[in-house]
């Protein structure tokens, strides 16, 4: 009986040839319009019926030939606005964008995976749902699939990410906090300009904002266990127009990142109850807005262990089944695990640049256990 991974092997020309075509043609987050149609047209060939889905991505299932549970596999579509300086002969023709995140990697796993369940149909017990998602790079595509009803039905949920810095391969999983949360904080401390020569007439936004900076990492230091990791990071502080002038206004904005649930949705109390204590010592206002983007992903012991499982039926052995460390990086697959179980693996891409790098680059061969670990998950977990 031909395995999995002997099929995606068989592939492998389809895969490498569409996933250049992905990786010369990048689109942005919901604006993924000729990926869309692309994707599509493959469903066409395959025979696979499908849903297009607002503004962009498409939802298809393959029903096996045998009643039971409903699998859902994701995969991200859009790219990044980065200019490529890759020297491939299909490096991106779209000016200033690039998939330096892999999607194209994903979205061209995704669909070796359905060509490999579509020809084994009859053998499936139950229903594979393949999800095509755009948005994830602004963490918004995941809340809007679920607003249309992607999860209705489905049993559980697998999703994967290709991870330049782990060898071509190899298949890494982890149980528990994997990736972290991601929000966005803007804060406008308000004072009252004045000549720089007499600061005494005015109130020095930019003293305070400076205070707050500092002040804001107590609550990683002295609030926070220390086995709850936490990152409050002010990635941009803009204050003042002119050397000679206290600054009337200062603005920041930053991110927030963790892997606990609670705290996640306490980090905002945390920080106004610093910011409103600070701006009182030095007699500023404030304008606190903070933006919840993403959950953290917590992946389900048992879905995690049928993922190894896979991973070692699809990889070269147990040397090539790894746990990983968590990732302060952001996913926003972790929605659809909020009320679904599920789990999030990482492909190994065996490239030497991180992802989001404008030299972004992977070993193409990392298609084929991308493809052969969607359908094994599915598989197995149809199985179980």
């Amino acid at each position: 009986m031909t395995t999995i991974r002997e099929r995606a092997h068989e592939i492998m020309p389809y895969l490498v040839e569409l996933r250049r075509e992905c990786h010369r043609h990048p689109e942005p987050s919901f604006k993924e319009f000729e990926t869309t149609n692309r994707l599509a047209a493959e469903l066409d060939k395959l025979g696979i019926p499908y849903q297009r889905m607002e503004p962009t991505g498409l939802m298809a299932e393959i029903k096996g030939g045998k009643p039971g549970k409903t699998v859902m596999l994701r995969a991200d579509i859009d790219a990044l606005e980065i200019l490529e300086k890759t020297d491939v002969p299909f490096r991106s023709e779209t000016e200033g964008m690039m998939h330096a995140c892999g999607h194209d990697t994903h979205m061209t796993s995704l669909m070796g995976a359905a060509r490999i369940l579509n020809d084994m149909k009859d053998e499936l017990c139950g229903t594979v749902r393949l999800i095509w998602q755009p948005g994830e790079e602004i963490a918004k595509g995941a809340y809007a699939f679920i607003d249309q009803k992607v999860l209705d039905g489905v049993d559980g949920v697998y999703g994967q990410h290709i991870w330049p810095l782990i060898p071509c391969g190899t298949v890494a999983y982890r149980s528990g906090g994997a990736w972290a949360s991601c929000d966005g904080f803007t804060l406008k401390v308000i004072g009252k300009a004045t000549h720089g020569s007499a600061p005494e007439n005015g109130v020095d936004a930019t003293v305070c904002a400076s205070a707050i900076v500092m002040n804001l990492q107590t609550i990683v230091s002295r609030e926070v266990a220390a086995m709850k990791p936490l990152v409050v990071t002010v990635g941009s502080l803009h204050s003042g127009t002119r050397f000679n002038i206290c600054s009337g206004e200062a603005v920041m904005t930053g991110t927030c990142r963790c892997f606990d649930v609670e705290l996640h949705h306490h980090i905002p109390e945390m920080m106004e109850r610093i910011i409103k204590a600070t701006c009182e010592a030095y007699r500023c206002e404030y304008e606190f807005e903070y933006n919840f983007m993403t959950e953290p992903v917590i992946n389900k012991a048992d879905m995690t262990e049928i993922a190894k499982q896979a991973a070692l039926k699809v990889t070269d052995g147990p040397d090539h089944v790894v746990e990983h460390d968590a990732i302060m990086a952001a996913e926003d697959f972790a929605a659809y695990m909020v009320d679904c179980p599920g789990t999030f693996c990482l492909i190994g891409g065996g490239g030497e640049y991180p992802v989001h790098s404008d030299y972004f680059w992977i070993n193409e061969d990392s298609l084929e256990i991308g493809s052969a670990m969607y359908a094994q998950f599915a598989v197995d977990f149809l199985n179980k």
